[in-house]
């Protein structure tokens, strides 16, 4: 097995994380200048208003927001204190905490919606034809379900860019072309 990726995977890598930063922040950009909302605030109310009575465990919400993790709490706080969200206590755990949508998170939302979804249609969708969304939307399934499926069993990344030695080794052997980047 390869210990780094070829450099077609790696050109492929970069391609993904720059079409995710300038795409993510031309979306930001158009939510707070047209709505006064940004983005991170929008994906915490989208993801509550997709859970089941429009509530999520404080730790649920945190493992399934797409942005930044960090400093999500504090994000909350600031929504309560706008009246979006609500915190409930949990009844069967007394550390655990729901984050609740509230009606005024809710027509914030909606009214936020139609920027987001034009957005995305306008620096992302419209520049793939049918069968490059399915290709697409199969291969980074493929790559998502294999990183869910492996996470319980890896190690942080710290940890492993703290055990990445100075100098790598030179391989005895060319390593096979045909393995994707972990």
């Amino acid at each position: 097995m390869r210990s780094r990726p070829d450099d077609a995977r790696l050109a492929a890598w970069r391609a993904l994380l720059e079409a995710h930063a300038a795409v993510t922040d031309l979306l930001g950009r158009e939510l707070e200048q047209e709505r006064s909302l940004p983005l991170s605030k929008f994906e915490v109310l989208l993801k509550l208003a997709e859970a089941p009575g429009g509530r999520m465990r404080m730790l649920e919400l945190a493992q399934s927001v797409l942005l930044s993790k960090s400093g999500l709490s504090r994000l909350v706080d600031r929504m309560e204190e706008a009246g979006l969200v609500r915190r409930e206590r949990c009844p069967s755990d007394r550390r655990g905490a729901f984050a609740v949508l509230t009606g005024a998170g809710r027509r914030v939302l909606r009214r936020a919606a139609p920027v987001h979804l034009r957005g995305i249609q306008e620096h992302f969708a419209r520049h793939l034809d049918d069968d490059e969304v399915r290709a697409l939307a199969g291969i980074l399934g493929k790559v998502n379900a294999a990183a869910r499926a492996d996470g319980a069993q890896r190690q942080c990344p710290g940890a492993v860019l703290e055990a990445v030695p100075e100098e790598p080794p030179v391989p005895e052997e060319p390593p096979a072309a045909d393995v994707l980047p972990v």
